[in-house]
């Protein structure tokens, strides 16, 4: 340590190039310290945005999620309830372009539909769902309007007759408080009314004969005409 201290005392005049390279140093350090501070912060930024956009993303998917099963939720409504169906046919009748249309529509939707909310992450993946979603709610509230508004008068004067004796006979077919010979007899007579008159799903067939066949002596009853 001496002999350094005695070169600088012989030699003072270099302490003022010394401590200008010094400076320099420290001020290109402290430059080089602001830079990797910058860059952390912009890349916590960047990681603190994506996982916001995750989640935006994600909480949209769980409501269109929510909407695509509400809106299911009101299909099955009308899909289970073949009383519904026959007060409301054109929700059934396939030569209706509004119906083609929301069928067609949840279809769509159905087809894109994630398993959860979590795995649709792409951005053209969630477009194209929130379009189904949108699409198919639009079409079966337009299809379901229509089908409220005409209800049963696209069929004739005797056509609705008909129908109004198969509600009645569906009724006599699912009350408990039936023989079974009462039920078997209404669930048959029931299925001839409507014979081509509606088309029932085959949903609305087994939701129907789940509540029927139990009771009737001949077993399972056979369908109603199907789509």
């Amino acid at each position: 340590m001496q002999p350094i201290l005695d070169f600088l005392a012989h030699n003072w005049w270099l302490v003022f190039p010394l401590s200008g390279v010094m400076g320099g140093w420290a001020r290109s350090w402290q430059k080089s310290t602001e830079r990797r501070h910058q860059r952390r912060v912009e890349l916590y930024k960047l990681r603190n945005q994506s996982l916001q956009a995750e989640q935006v993303a994600e909480a949209e998917v769980a409501s269109l999620m929510a909407t695509h099963d509400a809106v299911n939720r009101r299909w099955l409504d009308y899909e289970l309830d073949v009383g519904k169906l026959i007060d409301f046919p054109l929700m059934t009748d396939v030569r209706e372009p509004l119906t083609v249309a929301f069928l067609r529509a949840k279809r769509d939707a159905d087809g894109l539909r994630p398993d959860s909310a979590k795995e649709l992450t792409a951005a053209s993946r969630l477009e194209a769902y929130r379009t189904a979603v949108n699409g198919y709610e639009v079409a079966f509230s337009v299809a379901e309007r229509e089908a409220r508004r005409i209800r049963d008068t696209n069929f004739s004067g005797p056509e609705r007759e008909r129908l109004a004796t198969a509600r009645k006979l569906l009724r006599l077919a699912e009350d408990s408080a039936a023989t079974p010979a009462e039920r078997q007899a209404a669930y048959k007579r029931a299925r001839r009314e409507l014979d081509g008159l509606i088309v029932l799903p085959d949903a609305t067939v087994a939701a129907l004969e789940e509540k029927v066949a139990p009771m009737l002596d001949s077993g399972k009853p056979s369908d109603f005409p199907q789509r």
